[in-house]
């Protein structure tokens, strides 16, 4: 199969809602580690919520019957968020893997053609605080040197691609399980952390 041209963010406006929304499960299992990592370190916030979410959509995937309350779901997102008083660096982490859930959740209540980009700009700019935090610098340009030839911000956009490109490849998504085991990414996030 040819490579479809355009850029990242056309080919993925081009997808439809049905694959929209399984790129932005993809990229939220791959922000759950974060989170769960908060969990441990601050004795705060519930990692099996957004797990129970993920199942959700992923059964919602598989049957576009099934009845899911999605609005009950993003109350309990709402309920285990990293409180707005916590500005560490895990909690802002944490609180991406929330946002991006909910943004998932918004497009199953109603279309959002946007969601997807921005599930892709969120998992990006966790990469970019966290490069920033470790190898900051107060020189912009360099600073964005950086961020270009990080090796998590290469992973980051190779990660991407590879969703895109499976669901690109699978437009009826047929092999779900697959797509999932790719967001899983080993247990390990966005950010090369894991629990393990």
């Amino acid at each position: 199969m040819t490579k479809p041209s355009g850029s990242f963010n056309a080919r993925l406006r081009q997808l439809d809602a049905r694959r929209r929304i399984a790129f932005m499960a993809a990229l939220s299992e791959r922000l759950v580690p974060n989170y769960a990592l908060y969990a441990v370190v601050s004795g705060q916030g519930n990692p099996s919520v957004l797990h129970n979410v993920l199942d959700l959509v992923w059964e919602r995937l598989k049957i576009a019957a099934a009845r899911i309350d999605f609005d009950k779901q993003a109350e309990k997102l709402a309920a285990i968020e990293p409180p707005e008083t916590d500005d560490s660096f895990g909690a802002r982490r944490a609180t991406e893997a929330v946002m991006a859930l909910t943004t998932l959740l918004d497009t199953l209540r109603g279309e959002a053609p946007e969601a997807a980009l921005e599930v892709s700009r969120v998992s990006r700019n966790g990469v970019r605080a966290y490069i920033e935090m470790t190898e900051g610098s107060e020189d912009a340009e360099r600073l964005d040197a950086l961020f270009r030839e990080h090796d998590l911000m290469q992973d980051e956009r190779d990660f991407q691609d590879a969703v895109l490109e499976a669901l690109e490849a699978d437009p009826r998504l047929e092999d779900l399980s697959a797509l999932r085991a790719l967001g899983r990414n080993q247990g390990v996030s966005n950010l090369g952390l894991s629990l393990d």
